[in-house]
């Protein structure tokens, strides 16, 4: 029998616009991609932490968890991200820390639009 760990997920994406709708919906897709991909009960799920780059403030990416998802009991966490000489436009980034039987080479992190140059970085640590 598998022993149950707390393993991070991690995904990236990016909004087409700074307002609610695009936040919203890019944070949902990124989600359930994430959700879909790492066969996850919403059940399992810790705690999300969510980043935005500073050109994003119209939306909470959080809100798209917990009204879209229904993650009701989920923690959830916003903040910006760092900036950084050269980053990428209107992205949100999330860490999701989940309660699982994998392995951490099984855990599957989703880039999604012009965050998938992300998983190509070096320097993306996060």
């Amino acid at each position: 029998m598998s022993q149950i760990a707390c393993r991070g997920i991690r995904g990236a994406t990016t909004s087409d616009n700074n307002d609610r709708e695009s936040i919203i919906d890019a944070t949902k897709k990124l989600l359930e991609s994430i959700v879909n991909e790492n066969d996850l009960n919403v059940d399992d799920i810790a705690a999300a932490f969510f980043t935005t780059t500073k050109d994003l403030n119209a939306e909470y990416p959080a809100v798209a968890a917990r009204r879209s998802l229904g993650w009701t009991e989920v923690a959830l966490f916003n903040t910006h991200e760092m900036e950084v000489p050269n980053d990428i436009s209107r992205c949100i980034r999330v860490l999701l820390l989940v309660n699982t039987n994998k392995k951490q080479s099984e855990i599957n992190n989703i880039y999604l639009k012009d965050a998938i140059n992300l998983r190509n970085r070096g320097s993306d640590i996060n």
